[in-house]
């Protein structure tokens, strides 16, 4: 029963989050100079034309009745037409949101198998080379941002190496499968298109990997810290003093506690992706969610703002209940202390 109390306030909370998210996005929204309706209609619209859209737009009354007309459109799954490209802009975020997923499952794949891996292995062997290299890796990947990693990346592997291609989802002379999921290349492995796969494989590897490096540097050295502190305690002592094999410590006892503080900021990171991967989109001509919001932006497309940070919210609450969720489970004791806490 209690723990059925503690998920319902979690649920109103994040209801509560994303209301007021709702609230500070579309008010700062509003409040910038620049006037949207002579963004969507150009600089020879006429003054009755544009009173006419701001009339239709609600744009001619105050803040708070315009707030009351979108969030009205929102809670119906409608978040208004975009000023720009004058669709839907729910239909402008579910032709988009796709390519920025399939991209940031790859990245975050990227991002846990390669350091967790460099965690483990540098705490395995603290002061040594292969720590210092280790180290010297996850440095390397916090100071360096992203977009210079994908230009670097596309210089080598695309121009001088010629191994990977360099722009877009797809080789042009290759048709897009019929979508299923939107995910090019588990469209392709659902439909046995092999070669569809492989080529938007390829496609991913550099901005997926650019994207990922600054994720995979930190948790690279979360877990080297966690790992190296848990090898100290007694019941890791105690465990290698019956001569169990290391191997058998490792992923036995060491690991899972190990990985909780890395389990902790992945929402965090996930959320990052998709909301930091404009720039890597736009050097590898990216069709994603974080290129269509930037260009929002730019251009003053207040309903396609406002769905975008929504969406982006929408994520970082619901990875931060998974996340949540993955913790009580590798460690039962923080679910017992949050409920005498509650």
């Amino acid at each position: 029963m209690k723990r059925s109390m503690i998920s319902i306030k979690r649920t109103f909370y994040s209801i509560f989050v994303l209301w007021g998210l709702s609230v500070f996005i579309f008010v700062i929204s509003r409040i910038v100079p620049g006037d949207p309706a002579r963004m969507a209609l150009g600089a020879r619209a006429s003054e009755a034309v544009l009173q006419r859209f701001r009339i239709a737009m609600h744009y001619d009354k105050n803040i708070v009745i315009q707030y009351y007309y979108w969030f009205k459109d929102v809670l119906h799954g409608d978040f208004g037409i975009s000023l720009v490209t004058k669709h839907p802009v729910l239909e402008d975020i579910s032709r988009v949101l796709p390519a920025s997923l399939e991209l940031a499952i790859f990245a975050f794949i990227f991002i846990i198998t390669v350091g967790i891996t460099i965690g483990v292995i540098s705490a395995r062997y603290h002061n040594t080379w292969v720590d210092n290299l280790g180290r010297l890796a996850a440095y390397f990947g916090i100071v360096t941002p992203s977009f210079v990693f994908a230009i670097m990346g596309m210089l080598i592997f695309c121009y001088i190496l010629e191994v990977l291609p360099t722009m877009g989802r797809l080789s042009p002379e290759l048709v897009y499968p019929p979508k299923i999921t939107g995910l090019l290349t588990i469209d392709a492995l659902i439909q046995g298109n092999f070669i569809v796969f492989i080529d938007s494989f390829k496609h991913l590897i550099l901005p997926a990997v650019s994207l990922g490096l600054l994720g995979m540097a930190e948790d690279a050295r979360i877990t080297r810290s966690s790992v190296y502190n848990n090898l100290r305690k007694d019941y890791i002592v105690a465990a290698q003093s019956y001569g169990i094999p290391d191997r058998v410590i490792m992923f036995r006892d060491l690991l899972k506690p190990s990985l909780i503080p890395v389990v902790s900021i992945l929402a965090l990171q996930f959320g990052s992706i998709l909301s930091q991967a404009f720039l890597v989109e736009l050097i590898f001509n990216w069709p994603g969610f974080a290129r269509y919001g930037m260009t929002a932006i730019i251009q003053k497309d207040l309903n396609a703002i406002s769905g975008v940070v929504l969406m982006l919210g929408i994520f970082r609450i619901s990875g931060n209940i998974i996340v949540d969720f993955i913790v009580n489970l590798l460690d039962p004791r923080i679910q017992l202390i949050r409920e005498r806490s509650e």
